[in-house]
């Protein structure tokens, strides 16, 4: 099946998700999001992996319901729907959604684990990696991007407040993010021209990251 946009009622499910949240709507609408959600994003994403792929995986279309086990929150559904590219969490992710916002791509370390974020820190505490890097997201930001991630308030423990990337080494996450608000581009074929230009602008920050970073070493939980 090709890519031919999101279905004519993507966004309206979704709104209408945000504003029911629960199984009854859920059950109700379930073809809609079947046909208009989920089959365009697998077919999205289907498309784009031989090219982002090597070196990330197969890529995934993300479940639609909440791990809610230890949340106050406890609606069952997301309201979004997303898709990934990556070889585990943090060495690189080619990311999509669509939501009520609209369509959303990013790309980076969405996560470390602690061995994950010793070799991030290691690899900007050098000149040659930290400072390729810092040109990188410089680069996306000029671009559009926005540079967003949990960083701490404070320096790292073993780096001083005057290094030279102190912004950087605060981070204990860091990606890559921009959106398009909902318009007709998104119900025609020209979304994969938007994301496949997008995920190849995020490209480089994606590769320093597998390179430098990749994927935890620390037994699955």
């Amino acid at each position: 099946m090709a890519f031919e946009g999101f279905g004519e009622y993507a966004i309206d499910f979704y709104d209408g998700l945000e504003a029911d949240n629960s199984k009854s709507y859920w059950d109700a609408n379930l073809d809609t999001y079947k046909a208009d959600v989920r089959a365009p994003m697998e077919a999205l994403l289907a498309e784009l992996v031989p090219e982002f792929g090597d070196g990330f995986g197969e890529g995934k279309v993300f479940r639609p319901y909440r791990d809610v086990r230890f949340a106050k929150d406890k609606t069952p559904y997301k309201t979004h729907c997303g898709a990934v590219i990556e070889q585990g969490r943090g060495g690189g992710a080619y990311y999509v959604e669509v939501g009520p916002a609209g369509l959303r791509v990013g790309g980076g370390c969405f996560h470390f684990e602690s061995d994950q974020l010793a070799r991030f820190r290691k690899a900007v505490d050098t000149e040659l990696r930290g400072a390729e890097l810092a040109k990188i997201l410089a680069k996306l930001e000029k671009a559009g991007w926005e540079i967003k991630g949990d960083r701490l308030k404070s320096k790292p423990r073993g780096f001083t407040e005057d290094h030279p990337r102190i912004d950087l080494l605060k981070y204990r996450s860091v990606y890559a993010v921009r959106g398009w608000e909902p318009d007709d581009v998104l119900h025609e074929r020209a979304t994969l021209d938007r994301v496949r230009k997008a995920w190849r602008q995020v490209r480089a920050f994606n590769e320093w990251a597998r390179d430098r970073v990749g994927p935890s070493e620390k037994p699955r939980r």
